[in-house]
């Protein structure tokens, strides 16, 4: 119960960093944005140090330094690919992917994928299917730059946690801690290397700095609740973050989507809720 309480906190922090990094992101150009919501992640794990602890053994370093990597190439197509839009059927299609690969590893770590949750990867499938379509010139339609940003960032996520679950059991906060500045390192070159592409728009500090905030919290909650419970289980029910960033999106953005899409997003939800229980 604990593990799924954390996941589910996970969730819904992950939901609102995705909404506020998007949204920062039509600010400005991304790498302005995830120079901001890194090192505000980093400051975060820092000052959870002293409380937490934190070890760095050379798995800590390997796995924290892997997460890192990751975690760059997931701030920096996650929130690209929310800017361009719709949040609200990209999202979906993103934490789909990124619960792909996690429940991969559980299950060949030797947990237990029960046959109910045959039904639940073809569904997941057909979700994809129905919420990257659309009708007609008013739905809700992803362009296919935006849907392949969408699958890049998903598996950039899950190998962000699956690296963060291979740490050491042991380790603290360490390997987010190791995480997060090499995520920042690689951004900073990134953007010292493409600075003459960065415009001269200024970013949203506000809104990058929160995003960056709430996506320090969320890799916090699921490092703890995948150290008491299963990944599997663990990733499936984290994968429910488009559930903060939808609503965010529609009550703020106003953001419309086409009937079928509901449809796909409902599908979803099932898809995810059979894998749920099917993992055993």
């Amino acid at each position: 119960m604990i593990a799924l309480l954390l996941a589910l906190g996970s969730s819904l922090a992950y939901g609102c960093a995705d909404f506020l990094g998007g949204l920062g992101a039509r600010k400005a150009h991304v790498l302005r944005t995830v120079m901001i919501a890194a090192p505000a992640s980093l400051a975060v794990e820092l000052l959870l140090w002293p409380v937490l602890g934190a070890s760095f053994s050379a798995g800590t370093l390997g796995w924290g330094a892997a997460s890192g990597v990751a975690s760059a190439a997931a701030f920096a197509l996650l929130y690209r690919t929310l800017a361009i839009g719709p949040m609200n059927v990209l999202s979906p299609v993103t934490a789909l992917v990124s619960a792909a690969l996690p429940v991969g590893v559980g299950l060949v770590q030797g947990e237990h994928l029960a046959a109910a949750g045959l039904v639940g990867l073809p569904l997941a499938l057909v979700a994809v299917v129905l919420v990257s379509a659309g009708h007609g010139a008013g739905s809700a339609r992803p362009s296919r730059t935006a849907l392949l940003l969408a699958f890049g960032a998903g598996a950039a996520i899950a190998l962000q946690l699956v690296c963060l679950h291979q740490a050491p059991s042991d380790s603290g906060v360490g390997p987010l801690i190791i995480g997060r500045a090499v995520s920042s390192a690689v951004t900073l070159a990134a953007a010292g290397l493409m600075h003459r592409r960065l415009g001269t728009e200024r970013p949203a500090y506000a809104l990058s700095a929160a995003a960056g905030v709430l996506d320090s919290v969320a890799n916090l909650l699921f490092l703890l609740a995948a150290r008491s419970g299963d990944l599997a289980v663990v990733a499936v029910i984290t994968a429910l973050y488009p559930a903060g960033t939808v609503l965010l999106a529609r009550g703020v953005l106003a953001e419309r989507i086409h009937r079928g899409q509901l449809v796909g997003l409902g599908t979803a939800a099932v898809a995810v809720a059979v894998s749920l229980l099917a993992l055993t």
